[in-house]
């Protein structure tokens, strides 16, 4: 089963945001395209992002047959993601493949003896904080404003679920949540667990998915499942993005770069904590009855 893990230092094309210059994956410029694309161009995009990364590796007739449009149709959407020319796109796209390949393994290897111990603090502290400006930069206010809105909504159930090391993060979003709404669960990873969750998901479910590279099989199949159910899902994952967000219906990617061979959650965690902080202000005052009734449980249980 393929997993989660790894990391690589990549230079993406830059992309303006506020005044800060960050870096996009090729899948994240496409998603991004799809709002102020022409009709031809967003069919491209679609085709390209439903059969990612492949369909960006044909020729461009190849791409244009699949997407019902002209060849030059495909040149000018490459073209607009900020490529020279069609063989820069490929060329990004083969980068970003090893890149979502990567593992501890490989990427111990390059990083050779790392950051030297009397630089450690300096360098590590200059490097998540780049990741989490790079991360706040890429999002818009509407992304995280929509999934804060579908958290808060009480007349949905929420269900989270994460892939190895990523767990962590659907654990500690939905122990907050639960003390805000009622309604809100971390789905047990086990086979039969997810296959009877499946098939009685619906319309009123909201599925929160934590996925980064190397992207979890069984936990995108069980996204994919939930989606074709009448679930909403909502995506947290890397620059890459998992392939989940074939089905999703909001996509929040960050940065996981790490002085380490390992990725970082930390700017994932820094998300997680600003949906929390959105999910709060929303409910007002029906969530923070709700808190100070858990907080009275608690104060009793721990005094009793």
């Amino acid at each position: 089963m393929t997993d989660e893990g790894g990391n690589a230092e990549r230079q993406d094309a830059p992309v303006s945001g506020e005044g800060t210059e960050i870096f996009a994956s090729v899948a994240e410029r496409v998603r991004r395209s799809l709002a102020g694309s022409s009709a031809g161009e967003r069919l491209v995009a679609r085709t390209l992002l439903a059969n990612y990364p492949t369909a960006g590796l044909e020729t461009a007739a190849r791409l244009a047959e699949r997407a019902g449009v002209s060849a030059p149709t495909v040149v000018r959407f490459v073209a607009r993601l900020g490529f020279a020319g069609y063989r820069a796109f490929q060329q990004a796209l083969r980068d970003e493949i090893e890149a979502r390949r990567a593992s501890p393994l490989t990427l111990a290897q390059q990083l050779g003896d790392g950051i030297a111990p009397d630089s450690l603090r300096v360098t590590a502290g200059a490097i998540f904080r780049q990741r989490l400006d790079e991360s706040f930069a890429a999002l818009s206010d509407s992304e995280i404003e929509a999934v804060v809105a579908l958290l808060a909504d009480q007349g949905r159930r929420v269900a989270l679920i994460g892939g190895r090391y990523s767990h962590i993060l659907a654990e500690y979003l939905d122990l907050h949540l639960r003390l805000l709404r009622p309604g809100t669960r971390v789905l047990d990873p086990r086979p039969e667990s997810l296959a009877a969750f499946s098939v009685d998901v619906g319309r009123r479910d909201v599925v929160v998915v934590f996925d980064y590279r190397r992207y979890q099989r069984d936990v995108v199949e069980f996204a994919r499942r939930a989606h074709e159910g009448g679930a909403r899902v909502v995506l947290f994952t890397d620059p890459w993005l998992s392939p989940v967000s074939e089905v999703a219906d909001l996509v929040i990617p960050v940065r996981v770069e790490a002085p380490s061979p390992f990725d970082s959650l930390v700017p994932a965690l820094a998300l997680v904590e600003t949906v929390v902080a959105g999910v709060t202000a929303r409910l007002g005052k029906a969530g923070e009855e709700r808190l100070r009734r858990c907080e009275e449980i608690v104060g009793d249980v721990t005094l009793g």
